[in-house]
């Protein structure tokens, strides 16, 4: 007991001992170990990568392609991008992806743009707004907007799907669209519904897997300007998309070439991914201010389709989807929201060349849901993965004024649309004669200013429904935007109406080329059924006249009995004796 007690006093000199030691070193170096452990940490944090480029002396880290060996995609295409074959660096003092995705989201120092807006109705009423941006337009020179396109111009168009609560004024997309129409392609950014300043005009919204609109808008570009090769290039859930659609119609899509950049792939493990880490909820919190914000614009019908206390005190994007987009989509839960639309399942039936783009340092659509070997089975497809760039981002050079991915786009969209690797373009889309011989954009090419400045297009049959408040001179309409100019325009500023002073067709040409537009419309709608007939002729060897005879019985069975006394006797030899006993 007494080595015990005289041990106490012991442990307590040391540790005054050690207080005295400690309080003889300097504050500046607890300062600086402090400062040393802060930078090691916030290293971690943010993901940088600045000592591991320096290390390797700032060359960049090679871009990796996954594809099936036998891809005439890849050999044909993409083994002459010279981006693809290189190496991606990030521009030093952005060596985060989370620095990159914050920076293009509150910079990006996009291009000044000026688009021509386009309003586009789509079948179940609701309203698209088509923002142009035309080759001429930055060629140099002022920009004419009076300048329309020809329906039998040639020049290559190429359809923008921006992401979630994403529009024509995004930064990335300014850079993508101004970037293509520089090297002489005409760019349309296809918003989504409600975004870019455009009211709901139906009880239909958009979500990650709604293709209708893509589809719509597609076949009615192929329709008006149908020697024109049509591109698609779509960005994060714009990807996710556009990859659905293209995995819905297959062969039967007139896109001739698409991309994909940093889609989501598979909307379970990125929801179950958002909301891991601490700095992947600051992500959700800030998609879900977006979505809430997006909601707060179409308050009125949302609080009649919606559950619309539960958005408002929506905290994660699942929240949202949970009260909002399953009530709107009728989907029953939220994880079969995310597995239907999950563009991952529609990969395989892929039929036209598609370059994937994704970054491995992605912090909104994880590594985990790139579908490496789904892309590697389908012989259209090429992978091309990095492993930093951010979401969307990937800055490139010292002062960051481009994006990695857009040139990488445009060149191998360039390279394709020169080679003979493009999709074969269907002459009629074959989705009924409302898609190819009616065009959409006639329902409401009126447009009329509200209160709290949305857009809404009129639905109304033509102009006498319309008020004087709501028409405006020249039928234009500017939206202020800082460096930006929207100019709103009707279907004839693209091009639907051409002046015979300018050299167009004359009238009676022009009536030939639709006569035979609706001849062939008629026929690739009655083909596929005459096809199903002869096909079930062949197969059971029976004839036209007992074919019609088993129609009538069944749809008229009073006149099939009286048919069926009159001809028994020439019937006998062609039906089984079981059917003439009843």
């Amino acid at each position: 007991m007494a080595s015990y007690f005289s041990s106490v006093p012991d442990e307590a000199s040391a540790i005054g001992l050690l207080l005295r030691a400690a309080a003889l070193v300097p504050t500046a170096h607890y300062l600086a170990a402090a400062l040393i452990f802060l930078l090691v940490f916030l290293y971690n944090f943010l993901e940088l990568h600045f000592l591991g480029d320096f290390l390797r002396g700032f060359r960049g880290d090679p871009v990796v392609l996954t594809f099936d060996p036998a891809s005439r995609i890849y050999q044909g295409v993409v083994s002459m991008c010279r981006i693809l074959h290189g190496r991606y660096l990030v521009t030093p003092w952005l060596a985060s992806p989370h620095l990159q995705t914050v920076f293009l989201s509150f910079f990006g120092r996009p291009p000044s743009v000026v688009y021509r807006r386009q309003l586009f109705s789509v079948q179940d009423g609701g309203t698209v707004a088509l923002d142009w941006l035309l080759a001429s337009d930055v060629a140099g020179g002022a920009s004419d907007t009076d300048k329309v396109i020809s329906r039998d111009d040639t020049t290559p168009i190429v359809v923008v799907v921006p992401g979630l609560t994403s529009d024509s004024f995004s930064s990335y997309v300014k850079h993508a669209a101004y970037t293509m129409a520089k090297h002489g392609w005409n760019v349309v950014v296809s918003n989504h519904r409600g975004l870019g300043g455009i009211s709901i005009t139906s009880d239909c919204f958009y979500n990650a897997g709604w293709t209708e609109d893509l589809r719509e808008v597609v076949n009615y570009l192929h329709y008006e300007y149908w020697r024109a090769p049509l591109f698609a290039v779509g960005t994060s859930i714009g990807a996710n998309v556009l990859v659905k659609y293209l995995g819905e119609d297959g062969e039967n899509t007139p896109i001739a070439g698409a991309v994909s950049v940093c889609s989501p792939w598979d909307l379970v493990v990125c929801d179950r991914f958002i909301s891991r880490k601490l700095v992947q909820r600051f992500y959700d919190k800030a998609l879900t201010i977006g979505l809430k914000g997006y909601a707060q614009l179409h308050q009125p019908i949302l609080t009649r389709l919606a559950n619309w206390e539960g958005i408002r005190k929506s905290c994660s994007v699942r929240d949202f989807d949970s009260h909002a987009t399953c009530h709107v989509g009728k989907f029953e839960t939220v994880d079969t929201y995310y597995r239907c639309c999950s563009s991952v399942s529609f990969i395989g039936n892929v039929a036209v060349p598609l370059l994937c783009i994704s970054s491995l340092d992605d912090p909104v659509c994880t590594r985990e849901a790139i579908p490496w070997d789904e892309c590697r089975a389908n012989q259209n497809i090429v992978l091309a993965t990095t492993a930093h760039g951010g979401h969307l981002a990937y800055f490139e050079g010292l002062t960051a004024h481009s994006l990695w991915w857009v040139g990488a786009v445009r060149e191998f969209l360039n390279v394709l649309h020169s080679s003979e690797f493009m999709h074969g373009k269907i002459k009629t889309p074959n989705h009924g004669l409302h898609c190819s011989l009616e065009s959409g954009i006639d329902k409401g090419p009126y447009v009329n200013i509200t209160e709290d400045g949305m857009v809404a297009a009129m639905t109304t049959e033509g102009p006498d429904h319309m008020t004087e408040e709501d028409l405006h001179d020249d039928e234009l309409c500017h939206v202020d935007e800082p460096e930006d100019e929207i100019v709103l325009t009707d279907q004839s500023l693209l091009g639907t109406e051409n002046d015979m002073d300018n050299g167009s067709e004359p009238v009676d040409s022009v009536q030939e080329i639709q006569a035979e537009s609706i001849t062939k419309a008629i026929h690739d709608v009655t083909a596929p059924v005459k096809r199903s007939i002869n096909q079930l002729l062949q197969h059971y060897d029976i004839s036209m006249w007992l074919l019609a005879y088993i129609a009538i019985v069944t749809t008229w069975p009073l006149l099939g009995s009286a048919l069926s006394v009159v001809f028994k006797r020439k019937l006998r030899g062609l039906l089984p004796a079981s059917w003439l006993r009843r």
